[in-house]
Formats: structure tokens, C-alpha cells, sequence
């Protein structure tokens, strides 16, 4: 399982999916791969993901013999590993899950996950990139950000301790999801934030408002409109609406 897949460390880099994908060109084993910095570090919808020194940034690239229904879980279990390493080293703290896989305390971001995939048959591959913060992040960062010191972390943890949390933490999500969606999803939606709230999701150029009602067999969003009807959102970016 992935707490024991070797882990490739590398300095600074573009990325640690980008360099999952080269190694996919290559040919591969299932691995880690870990950077000290990233120069071109990314989110989902190609955002940018500042990555100074001393936070784990990490990508478990592996072949996938579940294929796509399996890998399409694995963003709510990513997210999950991480609230996971959250409470192991900051216990107590109020982790919450922002639809899909957005790790929040307190409407701020500890940590960013991309789940990219490809290839087919027994060929298919998944890079799962998982940053999460240690250290405070800088001022200029473009959304409310925090970190694990910031919640009560012991600032001489080493990085390779939370590393390590996260290959065991990650192992575990992985083989719950191998098993079905029910499990990750249960856990998913205790941790949901702004399940039976008001939210706004972006889908391109439309908006759609409702109320989080659920979370589908598939992942997809369950959103009930103001006309009573409910709708399914598979894609798109959620905002939660302050009372």
C-alpha cells in the first residue's frame, strides 16, 4: 500500500504532478513524490498554489486497477487522509471539507489537492498532488489561507513526520475507497462544510443557489433551488453564502 511505495525526493520543481506525468512517459512504479519547493505549484482549475520552503508538498502516483469510478472518489478521500493528518497533529481542531476536496478550518485553507489521471485498462494511472501547510503562508497568498502551526501544531515538527502521517493517512483513504463510495462518503459528509446551508456553485458562466442537501452516490452535489426542485452538480465551484 502507499505507506510503503519508496518516495523520490526532489528539491525545487515545476510541480510534483508535473513531474508525475513525465515519469508516466517514462514508465513507472508506484511512488511518492516529494519536493522541498515547487516554482509552478497548481489547483484545481489551474490555480496557483504558492509553495514556499517547509510544508509538504507530495504527489502518490500509481496505477489504478479500479480504474476511473475508482479515481473519481479519490478527491473526497484525499481530502479526507488530509483532515486526517489535520486532527493527528493539531487534535481538537474544527476540519471541515468544502465540496470536493477543499480542507478548511474557520472558511481558511490548509491544504491543496489535485487529483489528475490517464492512460487506460491496466495502464491507468492516478497522480494524487497533495500540498499541506506547516508554516504560516505568506501575505500575499490570493485566498484566506492557515496552517498547521497556525492551529497548534508544535513548530519544531519536522516535515517528514507529517509526511509520514500523510502516506499511512492516504493508505487507509485508498483502501476505503477500493471499496466502495459509501464509507468515504459518510465520513465525507460528517466533516461537510455548509451541508443544509445556502451555497452558490459556479458552473462556466452560470450560478446556481440553493441549499447543500446532500452528497450523491457519484460525488456530484445535491443542491436544492428555490422552486423546490433538486439538481445535480458534478462540476463547478461551490461558495458558501454568510447569513
Amino acid at each position: 500500500m502507499s505507506e510503503v511505495w519508496p518516495v523520490h525526493r526532489m528539491g525545487i520543481i515545476d510541480s510534483t504532478n508535473t513531474e508525475a506525468k513525465r515519469r508516466v512517459a517514462t514508465g513507472f512504479h508506484d511512488q511518492w513524490i516529494v519536493a522541498d519547493q515547487q516554482s509552478a505549484g497548481r489547483g484545481r482549475q489551474d490555480r496557483e498554489w504558492v509553495s514556499p520552503a517547509g510544508n509538504v508538498y507530495a504527489t502518490a502516483l500509481f496505477r489504478e486497477p479500479g480504474g476511473l469510478p475508482v479515481a473519481l472518489r479519490l478527491p473526497f478521500a484525499a481530502a479526507l487522509a488530509v483532515t486526517d493528518v489535520v486532527l493527528e497533529h493539531a487534535p481538537g481542531t474544527d476540519v471541515r471539507v468544502k465540496w470536493p476536496n477543499d480542507v478548511r478550518i474557520d472558511r481558511r485553507k490548509v491544504s491543496g489537492i489535485l487529483v489528475e489521471t490517464g492512460g487506460g485498462g491496466p495502464d491507468f494511472w492516478v497522480a494524487a498532488g497533495i500540498g499541506i501547510n506547516l508554516v504560516p503562508p505568506p501575505e500575499y497568498v490570493t485566498q484566506p489561507a492557515t496552517s498547521l502551526i497556525d492551529l497548534g501544531m508544535r513548530p519544531a515538527t519536522p516535515v517528514d513526520a507529517v509526511l509520514s502521517s500523510l502516506r499511512h493517512a492516504f493508505a487507509r483513504r485508498l483502501t476505503q475507497a477500493r471499496e466502495g463510495f459509501r464509507g468515504v462518503r459518510k465520513d465525507w459528509l460528517e466533516r461537510a462544510e455548509a451541508l443544509g446551508q445556502a451555497v452558490h456553485v459556479r458552473t462556466g458562466d452560470t450560478i446556481a443557489e440553493g441549499i447543500f442537501e446532500d452528497l450523491e452516490d457519484d460525488g456530484a452535489l445535491l443542491l436544492r433551488l428555490p422552486d423546490g426542485t433538486r439538481r445535480s452538480i458534478r462540476a463547478g465551484e461551490v461558495d458558501i453564502r454568510r447569513s
